[in-house]
């Protein structure tokens, strides 16, 4: 059964060309980044865009006081919840999906031409179930009616131990994609051009509607792929088999490290991921 909002786009991933950001990338603009969430994926996010030279605020739940000194050590700012969402030209959600009703109001104030980026994904034993999710909706489509906005899909794809320590200068041959899905043209060069900032190829995985194809559970999801394999991964899920796909690798992981909140180290990881989802 293809999920609530998925639609076929006509061209195959092999013919998609990567959107232009010649304007994003000649000029290596500096932009003001503000995100919420400072676990394993928020955490590298401040650390690399700060580096990259973008100026970055980032909040979590309980107060700036509580960022540690290492995710502000190339730059980044701790501020509050509010403060990161304030004249910002991209705001990333990195925090756990079903927490992301909870920020609606604060994205409620966001300017309609601010790009909001999320990273989240939906795993029933953390997030609690998701009626309309477990129903088929699309896990994006659902993030931007709680939103009551579009967003852009990035960064969700990949383990939080090969996004820390797998990035790579442009042009490696080994360089991991990172697939990036969105609607509006603006959310989609803005955030592939800040994927290929922290280290990694963005690849244009298409619409919100497409973004199934990398949830947990599909061929490209933390399988640590490059830009030449994307295509085919992309174009080999099947949606029917991610959910089972997703909650086998979950008790994979529980089975060998005991508990459902610590990630397993990256080799293991893609090592599981490629079996299970490949």
């Amino acid at each position: 059964m293809r999920p609530a909002g998925w639609a076929a786009t006509g061209a195959p991933w092999t013919q998609r060309r990567r959107p232009l950001v010649t304007e994003l990338e000649a000029r290596r603009n500096i932009v003001k980044i503000g995100i919420l969430g400072v676990g394993h994926i928020g955490k590298t996010l401040t650390q690399r865009l700060a580096a990259a030279g973008h100026q970055v605020k980032v909040a979590n739940s309980r107060g700036p006081h509580t960022i540690e000194a290492d995710v502000l050590s190339t730059g980044g700012r701790a501020v509050t919840a509010a403060e990161a969402v304030e004249d910002v030209d991209v705001v990333v959600l990195s925090i756990p999906l079903n927490r992301l009703p909870q920020v609606a109001s604060l994205i409620a104030d966001v300017p309609a031409d601010t790009v909001v980026i999320d990273t989240s994904n939906y795993y029933p034993a953390r997030d609690s179930r998701i009626e309309a999710i477990d129903a088929g909706q699309v896990e994006s489509l659902w993030v931007t009616e709680q939103l009551g906005r579009s967003i852009a899909k990035a960064w969700n794809a990949i383990g939080s131990h090969s996004f820390a320590t797998k990035g790579r200068p442009a042009g490696s041959p080994d360089r991991i994609a990172i697939p990036v899905a969105a609607d509006r043209d603006r959310d989609r060069q803005m955030a592939m051009a800040l994927v290929e900032d922290t280290g990694f190829d963005a690849f244009d995985a298409g619409t919100l509607a497409d973004s199934w194809r990398q949830q947990p559970g599909a061929p490209c999801y933390c399988t640590d792929l490059t830009r030449e394999e994307m295509p085919g991964a992309l174009a080999a899920a099947e949606v029917e088999r991610l959910p089972r796909r997703r909650d086998l690798s979950v008790a994979a992981i529980q089975e060998r490290v005991g508990d459902a909140r610590t990630n397993p180290d990256a080799e293991y990881g893609v090592r599981l991921s490629r079996a299970l989802f490949m």
